[in-house]
């Protein structure tokens, strides 16, 4: 059983945010070349970004269906990034969740790790009565994967990994506004659909009582524990 650092940031700006885990990803890969993995710390970190498209470093430019000018009219920040996957976005009301984990405590398999990841947000639809899916070479989670004109995605995906130490994560469409996918192919996928948990159940939900599912999923499908930051230890960390 693993004890992971847990703390939700809030609304913070993506640059800010990707910074952050850098910096933590920079302390565990200093520690195992030091000769101290043993020391290396888990971290889980929730947030919700201000309007954003982030580009992966397979990503394609033509999957942004936007001018940079409407973009920037519509407010709209855009970031290339090292992680991997394509074009996504996002903004207010979507839970993103940044683990900055060392797999070597865990085990040494991306892909097994990407599908754990799903598997946190499959049980956490589970709890809302909806039935969360893997699409066949798709990365993330969906819904009516196997059905043509009907799958839409609710949960993208794309990570980096450093000897071991994971960055970025996955986004989670909540209470999404969806009309910002409309300027971009998502995750570089043509002619699928995009959807949230309030478009699927048809009304608004708590972040916070979403945030405690997630959080309580990943305990289990993980076999960790978390424990919040306070806020000296924050302070020394960030």
């Amino acid at each position: 059983m693993q004890d992971v650092l847990y703390k939700d940031l809030g609304q913070m700006d993506y640059q800010q945010a990707w910074d952050m885990q850098e910096d933590l990803l920079l302390a565990n890969v200093t520690k195992k070349g030091s000769g101290q993995a043993s020391n290396t710390e888990h971290h889980l970190l929730f947030v919700e970004h201000p309007p954003v498209y982030t580009l992966g470093k397979s990503g394609h430019m033509e999957h942004v269906l936007i001018s940079e000018a409407e973009r920037e009219e519509k407010g709209i920040a855009f970031y290339k990034t090292n992680r991997g996957g394509d074009i996504t976005f996002h903004g207010p009301q979507q839970l993103v969740g940044y683990p900055i984990f060392d797999l070597e405590k865990f085990y040494t398999d991306i892909g097994k790790y990407l599908r754990n990841l799903e598997e946190v947000i499959i049980l956490t639809m589970a709890a809302y009565g909806l039935k969360g899916e893997r699409s066949a070479g798709e990365t993330g989670v969906w819904l009516d994967p196997q059905i043509p004109g009907k799958e839409r995605k609710i949960c993208a995906m794309g990570v980096r990994c450093s000897r071991w130490i994971t960055m970025h994560g996955f986004a989670f469409n909540v209470n999404t506004d969806l009309s910002y996918f409309d300027h971009i192919v998502p995750c570089g996928i043509k002619q699928k659909a995009v959807t949230s948990l309030e478009k699927e159940l048809g009304h608004s939900l708590d972040m916070e009582k979403v945030k405690q599912i997630v959080r309580r999923s990943f305990e289990t499908v993980f076999q960790i524990r978390l424990k919040t930051i306070n806020t000296s230890i924050i302070r020394n960390l960030y």
